[in-house]
């Protein structure tokens, strides 16, 4: 599932494309990477760079910013109303991921309303909503959590 690098460009497994290699997402794709290797995450219910209007639940909603989701994990089951509901959206920086990264998270999250929110830059994930843990964890985890 590693990306492939030519050119200042790197294959995007993800969204199945080439995209710019910039630092931010560099950052985004060793992430992805890890919470499908490593965390557990399901690759099909990840969505990459989704613009808000996208999202399943908010297709058809007046006001949105035209804004994109870094990374959006969904999960099945987890809400009466939708099949697919947001349990995971992330925020990707280069460098390190400070206050107006949680801020613009936290900012999407107000209309996405993911059950989770965390942010990601160079060497450092945080889970920051609903509690801080300087970590992501496991999809079972989370999973575990919203369904007990």
């Amino acid at each position: 599932m590693e990306s492939s690098t030519h050119k200042g460009n790197l294959f995007d497994p993800f969204r199945k494309c080439w995209v710019v290699a910039s630092p931010e997402e560099l950052v985004r794709q060793r992430l992805l990477h890890i919470m499908v290797t490593q965390l557990g995450f399901p690759k099909e219910l990840l969505a990459i760079e989704m613009q808000l209007s996208e999202v399943p639940h908010l297709k058809g909603g007046t006001n949105l910013p035209k804004r994109r989701a870094d990374i959006l994990c969904f999960a099945k089951g987890i809400h009466s109303e939708y099949p697919l509901y947001p349990l995971l959206l992330i925020e990707c920086k280069e460098g390190i991921a400070g206050e107006d990264a949680k801020e613009q998270v936290l900012g999407y999250n107000h209309f996405v309303q993911a059950l989770y929110v965390g942010i990601a830059g160079e060497g450092h994930t945080e889970l920051i909503y609903p509690q801080t843990v300087p970590f992501i964890p496991t999809y079972s985890q989370l999973m575990e959590q919203v369904c007990s």
